[in-house]
């Protein structure tokens, strides 16, 4: 592989963060605002969140890309390539993480609630200081799995000859014609991409836990300790009978 190529990869890693970084903000916005809404005591908007939810849950996120980036402008309005990829990345995959939210609220325990109206706060209020930090942690694992899974979803952009990771792939082994190499080298690039980002939501979860006094989950990797169980005892050091 020469330069020029890795240069080309580079490149097409820069453009994926920031496609990945664009869309993952404007999901974040959508599954907040949207999965605060499917809490509300208002019918209509339980009803408007629940419509946005089911519309963009059940359609294809490369087919709506499509539609932003090819027949937008046939009413007028033109997007770039990148923007037509991060608004149908992250108003899809904001529908999915807005019922992580959803979810997250629901799960608080109903005392929370309770306390903060018998402190007289208002719904903004209980919402901004008790159920939203009390959920937020509860948030993070799905919400790593979400992002994880844009990160993949953002290749999609490459079917508009934006110039992300899979696209540049595609112009190196035109080039090259070396399929396995090239293929493979995406690959790794791809894993350690979401190695980072996995990295990184794990330890703003432990943060997030922190912060409500929660202690973080420790994990113990492929091999575990098994504690034993009472009643029963250990073997001998040498593993004879006694």
């Amino acid at each position: 592989m020469t330069g020029a190529l890795w240069e080309l990869f580079f490149k097409g890693v820069w453009i994926t963060v920031q496609l990945m970084v664009y869309s993952a903000a404007l999901a974040a916005a959508v599954a907040f605002g949207v999965g605060m809404a499917r809490t509300s005591r208002l019918r209509a908007v339980r009803f408007l969140s629940g419509a946005y939810v089911e519309i963009f849950r059940g359609t294809s996120a490369l087919v709506l890309m499509f539609w932003l980036f090819f027949a937008l402008p046939l009413l007028g309005w033109q997007l770039a390539g990148v923007w037509a990829g991060t608004l149908a990345l992250g108003l899809s995959y904001g529908a999915y993480g807005s019922e992580v939210v959803r979810g997250a609220l629901a799960a608080v325990a109903p005392a929370q609630r309770e306390a903060a109206v018998a402190l007289s706060f208002t719904p903004w209020q209980r919402m901004r200081k008790v159920l939203l930090p009390q959920a937020f942690p509860e948030m993070m694992p799905p919400f790593t799995n979400l992002l994880v899974e844009l990160l993949k979803g953002t290749a999609l952009a490459s079917l508009l000859s934006i110039g992300e990771l899979t696209f540049e792939a595609k112009l190196a082994r035109l080039s090259t014609g070396e399929s396995a190499q090239v293929y493979g080298i995406i690959l790794v690039l791809y894993f350690v991409i979401a190695f980072v980002v996995t990295r990184i939501m794990r330890l703003v979860e432990r943060r997030a836990k922190a912060s409500v006094g929660k202690a973080p989950e420790t994990s113990g990797g492929l091999l575990t300790r098994t504690p034993a169980i009472a009643g029963t005892a250990a073997p001998a050091a040498g593993g004879g009978k006694p």
